[in-house]
């Protein structure tokens, strides 16, 4: 299917216009109006400074962009595990695995996500059980430097680490119950007629879904999915309320101390749109790719 040409009419230029004077006139009134004295040249320094030692480094704005980059990425394969798995657990025919699927989707959909993350029991719970469980602190206590090295490279400074994985546990646990339903509404978007074509030829339930059913509905779903992982990076911001140090963190840390508010905060609000609006290009690209692939 061929796209549209696209055509720059009177109608879009007069929209443009109207745009470019609102812009304009807020940036006039923020100007002459708003009693603020403006200061952007110590941003870049925020971001990035030069050590005598090491050469360039991260300042606190670079650390914690990275930080945020960390976490999207880990958290949207967990979430994209965890969401796979309970979505199709929500059409299986066993009654135990709809019943686990339903219940995970619900409980979390009808929580806030400030209270799942902050004050429900699973961070305290992650933070105080799992984690000690796990042993990771001392793990991490006896391993290599190279080991270390890699880890910090992967998940942040290993001394963060215990704080790092508990807020991903939770921000995977939280986004993973919306892709769970994103996925099982792509599978029953596939009509019957695909499985009964499926079974008919002998193939059985768990080779037609994997072979048949997930393919096609990976080209429906990928969409929504792109929208809930880019809400999934603004949603992490809500974990700096358990103190890790990520973009939100960070900025606030710096804005506080630095009395430049207006700056850092709009400083932060550009790097989420260009975290953003790459992963919303990524995703545009991939479902191009997927419907030439699907057109051949």
């Amino acid at each position: 299917m061929h796209s549209r040409k696209l055509r720059f009419s009177g109608l879009d230029a007069l929209i443009i216009a109207l745009l470019l004077g609102l812009i304009g006139c807020v940036l006039y009134r923020a100007h002459h109006h708003f009693y603020y004295h403006w200061d952007w040249r110590l941003m870049p320094g925020y971001f990035i400074r030069y050590d005598v030692e090491r050469g360039w480094v991260l300042n606190l704005l670079g650390q914690g962009f990275l930080a945020t980059v960390r976490l999207a990425l880990w958290g949207i394969v967990l979430a994209a595990l965890i969401g796979g798995v309970m979505g199709v657990c929500r059409i299986s025919s066993s009654l135990f695995l709809r019943l686990i699927s339903r219940t995970y989707v619900e409980l979390i959909r009808n929580i806030p996500p400030l209270v799942f993350i902050f004050i429900f029991i699973f961070y305290f719970f992650i933070s105080s059980q799992l984690i000690s469980l796990l042993e990771v602190e001392d793990w991490l206590a006896r391993a290599a430097p190279h080991t270390l090295s890699v880890l910090a490279f992967l998940l942040g400074p290993p001394e963060l680490l215990p704080n790092f994985l508990s807020g991903l546990i939770c921000l995977a646990l939280f986004e993973g119950a919306y892709v769970t339903e994103i996925v099982r509404a792509g599978i029953e978007a596939i009509s019957k007629g695909q499985w009964e074509a499926g079974r008919a030829l002998g193939l059985r339930s768990h080779v037609v879904l994997s072979r048949v059913i997930l393919p096609q509905a990976m080209q429906k779903v990928l969409p929504p999915l792109a929208g809930q992982f880019i809400s999934l990076i603004k949603d992490s911001s809500l974990i700096s309320l358990i103190s890790i140090q990520e973009l939100t963190f960070t900025g606030t840390e710096l804005a506080v101390s630095s009395g430049w508010v207006f700056e850092v905060w709009l400083t932060v609000a550009m790097l989420y749109f260009l975290l953003c609006f790459g992963l919303a290009r990524l995703f545009r690209r991939l479902e191009r790719r997927l419907d030439r692939h699907q057109q051949r």
